[in-house]
């Protein structure tokens, strides 16, 4: 009897030495890679008793600020005082987020519209508008390295008053004289924000359950748009590497290629969340009913 023999060469061999090496270089990378969350940390509650948290907003000073929908405030949470009411009545303040100068961007989802509220306390309207149209019901923004805003108009419940055609993304050039509608295809976007040098744009469509990336262009339009992750979120945000989190049923955590790397379990189902603290690594949640924070080893806005 003969006993077949195979000759598997010598290319294959360092083909296969090679795809082992590779294996092990990535391992090793992998192990180096620093933790995004301090070691031991886990996340803790510092705030409950809301009705709907969302929003949360960090400024210079290591307050923190987030919105309560159905009780109609906004909150601000110190380390040292703890809670007071910052503002009553807010037209149903979603999403909020702070101008470079100090200024306090506020989604108003029932007033159909964006404020900002200054130093003094002054209110003003950002934006109320778009082509002689109400909005549906502003959700979310992001601001631009520029001063420029993106925020997000979708519908949720009724269509009842309603002016738009769909649901779109809007942007406020820096000098707030110009509103331009830059994204008109998405069933229902809702989260977004972008990276700290301004050269990407996150959006998720919470009605497709995907992220969308974009290149931002001079004028604040959106290029080249691209599927980032098959998974919608309410809220999101970005740290200084690059990497993207998104809520859902906890917090998923995707590097700049669309690669999930963590996942950070919350009690309660998070909306939103947010950078801040005195040294920017605190990440925040806002959760269902309460606030929540966890110790990280990133800064992220």
């Amino acid at each position: 009897m003969k006993i077949a023999t195979i000759d598997i060469g010598t290319n294959f061999i360092h083909m296969l030495v090679a795809s082992v090496t590779l294996v092990a270089v990535a391992t090793q990378l992998d192990a180096q890679r620093p933790s995004l969350v301090v070691q031991g940390e886990a996340v803790r509650r510092i705030a409950d008793g809301f009705g709907f948290v969302e929003g949360p907003a960090a400024d210079l000073d290591g307050n923190l600020y987030f919105s309560d929908i159905p009780r109609e405030r906004i909150y601000r949470w110190n380390p040292e005082s703890g809670i007071d009411t910052f503002r009553k009545e807010t037209g149903g303040a979603n999403g909020l987020r702070f101008t470079p100068d100090g200024q306090l961007l506020i989604c108003e989802m029932n007033n159909r519209r964006i404020t900002a509220i200054d130093s003094t306390g002054t209110v003003s309207v950002v934006a109320e508008t778009f082509e002689g149209r109400r909005f549906n019901s502003p959700n979310d923004l992001w601001i631009d390295p520029t001063g420029g805003v993106y925020f997000t108009d979708p519908r949720y419940g009724s269509d009842e008053n309603r002016e738009m055609d769909g649901n779109h993304v809007y942007y406020i050039s820096p000098d707030r004289t110009i509103i331009r509608r830059v994204i008109d295809d998405l069933v229902r976007p809702n989260g977004i924000t972008g990276t700290l040098d301004g050269s990407r744009v996150y959006v998720a469509d919470h009605g497709a359950g995907q992220t969308f990336v974009y290149r931002p262009s001079a004028d604040g339009s959106l290029e080249d748009k691209r599927l980032f992750a098959m998974q919608g979120s309410d809220g999101m945000t970005v740290d200084e590497l690059g990497n993207v989190y998104l809520t859902g049923q906890d917090i998923t955590v995707y590097n700049p290629n669309g690669d999930q790397t963590n996942s950070i379990a919350v009690p309660e189902t998070p909306a939103n969340l947010t950078f801040g603290g005195e040294d920017g690594k605190t990440l925040f949640i806002a959760a269902r009913t309460s606030l929540y924070a966890l110790k990280m080893n990133v800064t992220g806005q």
